[in-house]
């Protein structure tokens, strides 16, 4: 079998009880991923796709551990679209809409399509998700609301389908997080984005073999955050969004912890780092075999440079395991917490070539 196609089936084993996987045992040391744990607590080499796949279930385990079950998504309501403006724009229109999370919650979006999109030849797409910003949705979508933040427009520019939602309590997103069903507004955040990889994969003029997804910041996480839990994200650029929890800002994790991410890591763990039941080695090693860029600055005051070399220097031994070393790319550019013209246009290089797509004149 080739190789590449044993990585999917070893995580298809998995996935269908195929290999037995504990369901979450704990690891003392998130950075070495070339082991996996019984469930006796022994430790075992990850030599083969197969070996890798059970390591793989306990990240998403571990993830869920810190921030609550990702619910079932069987007997989803309709997406229920309802656009209430159409703006034209150059090369594109812009949809403004919302769409069912769930049963009584609707995310605002903006829906970017490209002119002279068809069915009969269908688009790349691109989930875009924002940093922290009150505008939400608006500051990647249009230009002079920050510097370098426009990647949603540029992408549409670009001729890709994107879907820009609002990330809930920012933009037209109202959200009460303490009257939720879930243990962190992190996992909330999981659950809408792929509520909009639907929505996208739906559209008769997306490819759904051929989504991405990008952000900065709050949305650098959270692009991983979902890319991990959602394969249909073929490619993922990450801004800004990471770094090992030892070093953000020296292991003190507070800023983890508001309504709006991972409670639990102060309310369970003590803000102890090394008690966290996963570390951000895990969730770009999770990512393999599938494209990840990361754009990570020299002088990023939130995502310590230092601790994202430590994480991909892990996590670039599965995807050489995988046979999937180039599909990680990471850039530093002499900068502070940004996403400087340079490093977009090599990140939408990479997108261009993952997704098969050629960029509009």
């Amino acid at each position: 079998m080739n190789f590449r196609r044993g990585v999917m089936a070893g995580f298809a084993l998995v996935a269908a009880g195929a290999i037995a996987v504990p369901a979450w045992p704990e690891y003392p040391d998130h950075s070495n991923l070339l082991v996996y744990r019984d469930e006796a607590g022994r430790e075992h080499p990850v030599r083969t796709a197969a070996d890798w796949a059970i390591r793989r279930q306990h990240v998403l385990a571990g993830m869920q551990e810190a921030m609550g079950p990702l619910p079932r998504r069987a007997n989803l309501p309709p997406l229920d679209v309802r656009i209430t403006e159409r703006t034209p724009g150059d090369g594109f229109t812009r949809l403004t809409l919302t769409f069912a999370a769930e049963e009584g919650d609707r995310v605002p979006a903006f829906l970017f399509l490209p002119d002279g999109a068809t069915t009969g030849a269908r688009c790349a797409a691109i989930l875009a998700l924002h940093p922290t910003s009150p505008l939400g949705k608006r500051v990647i979508s249009s230009e002079g609301e920050k510097p370098n933040r426009a990647y949603a427009l540029e992408l549409a520019r670009r001729g890709y389908i994107v879907l820009a939602p609002d990330y809930p309590s920012f933009g037209d997103y109202t959200y009460d997080f303490d009257a939720d069903r879930y243990q962190s507004g992190t996992m909330k955040g999981i659950f809408n984005h792929m509520r909009g990889v639907d929505l996208l994969a739906a559209r008769p003029e997306v490819d759904a073999r051929r989504i991405g997804v990008i952000g900065h910041s709050l949305g650098g996480h959270n692009a991983m955050f979902v890319a991990v839990f959602d394969e249909r994200l073929k490619a993922v650029v990450s801004s800004c969004g990471w770094t090992p929890f030892h070093d953000y800002y020296g292991g003190k994790i507070a800023g983890w912890t508001s309504p709006r991410y991972m409670p639990r890591l102060r309310d369970v763990y003590g803000l102890a780092p090394g008690r966290v039941p996963f570390d951000f080695h895990e969730v770009a090693a999770a990512l393999a075999p599938r494209a990840f860029f990361s754009n990570s600055p020299l002088h990023d005051d939130n995502f310590d440079v230092n601790g994202v070399r430590k994480g991909i220097a892990a996590a670039r031994a599965i995807y050489r395991l995988l046979g999937a070393e180039a599909e990680l790319q990471v850039r530093h550019p002499d900068s502070a917490h940004d996403f400087p013209t340079e490093v977009r246009r090599e990140a939408y290089a990479f997108l261009d070539r993952v997704l098969a797509h050629e960029a509009a004149k």
